[in-house]
């Protein structure tokens, strides 16, 4: 075995590994599998966390990690679908981020590990053994990294933010007087 056909049969297990991770947690949000809600619970957990609106927002969620991890899993679209779950998962890690890094503590570090796991696929690419390669890389140009990553990057950074400006407002209003 050639040091390039160990890379591709790497790649394909990151790929299969986090995809079907991602896959599992998008289906959750969707549908109710997996000990999910479904997108009412999910949307009403999104809308109590400062994703509005909860259900537009789950259905996103949902669809970047079930969407991304499916296509990172076939080896599709892999710039695309590599940054619709690191976004998906940046915006994850905002949640955690208020609980420190490691996850036993309700932390960020799991979200993080599958958002950059996520983002570098996208940089890295399938490799040979995915549906990529057999359709000769249409949808997996070189300029088409650098393109999903930096979209990805700024949608997320408006999400978050609109998330941490109504949060910052739900504590304004929340705040007891100081003088009675």
């Amino acid at each position: 075995m050639t040091c390039y056909d160990r890379r591709d049969i790497g790649l394909l297990l990151l790929r299969l590994g986090a995809g079907g991770v991602l896959v599992a947690h998008g289906t959750q949000k969707l549908f109710g599998w997996f000990g999910g809600h479904g997108l009412e619970g999910t949307g009403q957990f999104m809308e109590s966390i400062g994703y509005a609106p909860g259900k537009a927002s789950a259905t996103a969620a949902g669809l970047a990690e079930a969407g991304g991890g499916t296509l990172l899993a076939l080896g599709l679209a892999t710039p695309a679908a590599g940054s619709a779950a690191a976004g998906a998962m940046a915006g994850a890690s905002a949640v955690h981020a208020p609980n420190g890094f490691f996850n036993q503590g309700g932390g960020y570090e799991y979200a993080a590990t599958l958002g950059l796991t996520a983002a570098g696929l996208a940089i890295t690419g399938p490799g040979r053994l995915s549906l990529d390669h057999a359709l000769g890389h249409t949808v997996n140009q070189r300029w088409m990294v650098p393109t999903a990553l930096g979209v990805t990057a700024a949608v997320t950074a408006v999400v978050v933010g609109m998330r941490n400006r109504r949060l910052r407002k739900r504590e304004e209003g929340e705040q007891e007087a100081l003088f009675d």
